[in-house]
């Protein structure tokens, strides 16, 4: 399995995008290495009781792994409303981009994971952040619910953003 950690700094949930550190995995031991990417499968599979069990015992909700997706990046873009709900509930930051500029609100419109979505903009995720944001996005893909579930103004759309072939008269 591939070397997937980086516990990275303690960041806070305010509206600002949040860079991921470089991953260094040279100095950890083997069995650590092993189970956080159990713990990263976990996000991805949906398996709360495993994940969240681990975060209450003392795993950094903010984990990343070689790409910079947190626990919570995997977990939100394959469509775990539960587990998203539990790890924002533990402090994961919902604003954390991975390595190459993408946020986990965007990754829930594109996937098309709506109840997603909606928890994150509740707690505090940015629809602004990231590239793309979540809100072009939306619009790429023509889901005006979610532009205004995201809270859409006049402007967040730059011109050069792709107009679905349904918004044409």
């Amino acid at each position: 399995m591939a070397n997937e950690t980086s516990t990275g700094a303690p960041m806070s949930n305010d509206h600002e995008a949040h860079a991921p550190t470089s991953p260094n995995t040279d100095s950890l031991p083997a069995d650590t290495v092993d189970f956080a990417n159990r713990m990263f499968d976990a996000a991805r599979e949906g398996n709360s009781e495993l994940l969240l069990g681990a975060v209450d015992a003392g795993l950094p909700p903010n984990l990343t792994n070689s790409k910079g997706n947190t626990l919570l990046m995997l977990a939100a873009y394959a469509g775990h409303a539960e587990l998203t709900k539990g790890l924002l509930q533990r402090k994961a930051d919902p604003n954390r981009l991975n390595d190459i500029g993408q946020s986990m609100i965007a990754g829930a419109v594109f996937k098309a994971h709506d109840q997603v979505v909606r928890i994150l903009a509740e707690a505090g995720a940015d629809p602004r952040i990231g590239k793309p944001t979540a809100l072009e996005t939306a619009h790429m893909f023509g889901r005006k619910e979610l532009m205004e579930v995201l809270g859409a103004k006049e402007g967040d759309i730059s011109t050069n953003v792709p107009t679905p072939p349904s918004a044409h008269p």
